[in-house]
Parts: C-alpha cells; structure tokens; sequence
C-alpha cells in the first residue's frame, strides 16, 4: 500500500504543477495573447476584475522560475529509476492508472508552461527582429 500512497502524492505534485504551468498563461500568455487579437480592451476588463495578475506579470520572472522547479521536480517524481507497480492485480491496476494520467497531465502542463514562456519571454523580441511589431 505505501507504493500506491507513493503514486496519490507524485499524482498531488503533477496537480500542482499543472497548476503552477496554467499560472504562467494565466499571467503572461493570455493578456498577450488577447492585446494580440485586439481585445486590449478585454485585458483592462480582466486586469480591473482580477488585480492580482498585475501583480503576477509584474514578477513573472519568478512565476516562471518557480513553475520550473515545480516541472522538474513533478518530472523527477514521474520518470525516476526503480518505480513499478504492486503485483497485487487491483492496486496494479491502480497504479497503472494512476501513472497514465500523471503522465498525461505532466506533458499537459510542459506544454502550457512552453506556451507561456514563449509568448512571456520570445514573442516580442522573435516579432521585432521579423519586423512585425
């Protein structure tokens, strides 16, 4: 049973970084992305309804760097040496499941995390350098 409690909190940490990945959209991609599209005047709407991510954009440094510890550690808990399910056919089953979402959840969120740094850190440089904006 201690390797399915095992599995319950690697899945708790993939959560969290899925969590802390939709952050970093939340912060940085989607105010771009929105300002992007011409609905600049929808970000003044969302900045005037949820003020906290002036805040956050303010240190998305930060929220980039911690979401990126949360990645690593969530794909080391996932992907470490020596992990295997219980023989037990139920708990197996479980288990096997459980890895399957955790997994799917993780890359879920890299992706999110890479969607948001790149709107975040590369977009305005990669379209000053194209001549674009």
């Amino acid at each position: 049973m201690d390797e399915l409690t095992s599995r319950f909190r690697d899945g708790a940490v993939t959560l969290l970084t899925l969590f802390t990945a939709s952050g970093t959209l939340v912060c940085c991609a989607l105010p771009i992305a929105l300002v992007t599209l011409g609905l600049g005047s929808a970000v003044v709407g969302l900045t005037g309804a949820v003020p906290w991510l002036v805040t956050l954009s303010r240190h998305k440094e930060w929220v980039f760097a911690v979401s990126a510890i949360l990645l690593i550690l969530g794909g080391w808990t996932i992907y470490r040496s020596g992990r295997s399910c219980p023989a037990e056919p139920q708990i197996g089953r479980l288990c096997t499941a459980l890895d399957f979402w955790n997994r799917r959840i993780y890359w879920t969120a890299v992706v999110i995390w890479g969607a948001g740094f790149f709107a975040a850190f590369l977009l305005l440089p990669l379209t000053r350098f194209l001549g674009i904006a």
